[in-house]
C-alpha cells in the first residue's frame, strides 16, 4: 500500500513522516486553506534527508511563475488539483515535474476522465469536497482502475483501510483523518503512527497468507 499525506507543516510533521516510510508527503498551497504552507518554510525542506520519500506540492491552476520560482528545485511532484487541461499537464510536465492530476467523482462517468492524462505520473480520483472531508462512494471504488499509478482520497482513515485495500486500492491519500478533532490542519502524530501501523499490519498479513 502505497500511501500520501498531505496537508503537512514543513517543520513540524515531515520528520515523523519520513522515518515512518511515508511515500509522498503533500503541502498545500491554496491561500484559503487552513493547511496553506507558508512560502518562508519552503526552504526548510531542503534541510531533510528524504531518504525515500516525495515531496509534492498541491496546487490550484498554478502559474508559470509558481512553478518555477516555488515547485522547481523544491518538490518532486507538482499535483494539480484545478481546471487543468491534457495540454496544461504537458506544459508543467515539460518543465521538469512529475505530475499528479487529480480528479473530482461524483458519479462512475467522471472516472473515465482520467484517460484524458496520459502525461500525469499519477491520478488522483477525489470527491467534490476538496478540503472538507467528504467519504468516496463505496460502489464507485471497485470501478477504478487498478495499479501504482491511481491513488484514492476521500475520509480514509486507520477504521477503514483495511476495507478499501480489499476493494483493490493500492494508493491512498489521507488529510484531515491524521488531524487534531480540536485544530484544523494540525496533524496529530499519534492518528499518523496508529494509520502507518495499521498499513504495515496489513502488509505483513498479506505477506504471511502469501508464505
Amino acid at each position: 500500500m502505497i500511501v500520501k499525506i498531505c496537508g503537512l507543516n514543513p517543520a513540524r510533521d515531515v520528520r515523523l513522516c519520513i522515518d515512518l516510510g511515508v511515500n509522498f508527503l503533500g503541502f498545500v498551497f491554496y491561500s484559503k486553506s487552513p493547511r496553506n504552507v507558508d512560502l518562508k518554510e519552503i526552504e526548510k525542506l531542503k534541510s531533510y534527508n528524504k531518504k525515500n520519500s516525495q515531496f509534492v506540492a498541491v496546487t490550484i491552476n498554478p502559474s508559470d511563475e509558481f512553478i518555477k520560482n516555488v515547485v522547481l528545485g523544491n518538490f518532486d511532484y507538482i499535483q494539480l488539483h484545478g481546471s487543468e487541461n491534457k495540454n496544461r499537464v504537458k506544459e508543467i510536465k515539460l518543465m521538469g515535474l512529475k505530475i499528479i492530476k487529480a480528479i473530482k467523482i461524483k458519479e462512475e462517468k467522471d472516472i473515465y476522465n482520467y484517460k484524458n492524462y496520459d502525461d500525469a505520473d499519477i491520478i488522483l480520483f477525489d470527491t467534490p469536497g476538496m478540503e472538507k472531508s467528504i467519504e468516496f462512494p463505496k460502489n464507485l471504488i471497485s470501478k477504478l482502475p487498478i495499479g501504482e499509478r491511481y491513488a484514492l482520497a476521500g475520509s480514509i482513515s486507520q477504521n477503514n483501510i483495511e476495507n478499501i485495500k480489499k476493494l483493490g486500492v493500492n494508493f491512498c491519500d489521507l488529510s484531515s483523518s491524521l488531524e487534531s478533532s480540536t485544530k484544523i490542519g494540525y496533524k496529530d502524530h499519534q492518528k499518523i503512527k496508529k494509520f502507518i501501523n495499521k498499513v504495515n499490519e496489513i502488509k505483513n498479513k498479506k505477506r504471511c497468507t502469501s508464505n
